[in-house]
Parts: structure tokens; sequence; C-alpha cells
């Protein structure tokens, strides 16, 4: 589950923080990653999860530099599970 997301302009492009929770049980079954998706679904940015995190719930992580035209408003996050697959993807996130 996404809890929060943001993002903020950089010289090198946008900066995504995602605060997501799941229940971790260890190498078995946990988050694993996310993935910034335009309007029309294509895939921006991806942020693996190399590790579990059931003793740090919900946690937070970053991905830098992601690419995103000027055209683009909005954007959508989406939360993976090594054992479950891709969640629905969140709200937008507005970009200015």
């Amino acid at each position: 589950m996404i809890e929060s997301a943001s993002a903020r302009k950089t010289s090198g492009g946008w900066n995504i923080d995602v605060t997501l929770s799941h229940p971790d049980t260890g190498w078995d079954h946990y988050a694993d990653g996310w993935r910034v998706l335009g309007p029309d679904g294509k895939e921006l940015g991806l942020r693996s999860l190399l590790h579990p995190h059931e003793t740090e719930q919900p946690f937070t992580r970053s991905l830098n530099d992601v690419r995103i035209s000027d055209a683009v408003r909005t954007v959508w996050i989406q939360a993976r599970c090594n054992r479950d697959g891709w969640a629905e993807p969140t709200p937008a996130i507005g970009l200015r």
C-alpha cells in the first residue's frame, strides 16, 4: 500500500519519494519495488527494493533523476510484491 508519495523537480529530472507499507514476512514475501507511470501507463522509472522490511513499516525510499516530459502534469505510483506482483496504481501525483 502506498501511504504517500511526492515529487520535486531538480536539475537532473524529478526526485520521487514513496512511503509504502506491506506485511513483509521475510524473503518469501516482501514488497520488492515500485514504479512511476505516466498518464499513458508507460513506465518512467523503477525503484527496486532489494530486501524485506519486516521491522521497518512503513518505510520511505526515493528514486532520483526520473526523466519526465514537461508536458506530463501527473504520474502514478505502482507498488510490487515478490509474491503477488503489481498492485493497482495509486491516485495521481501532480507535477508542478
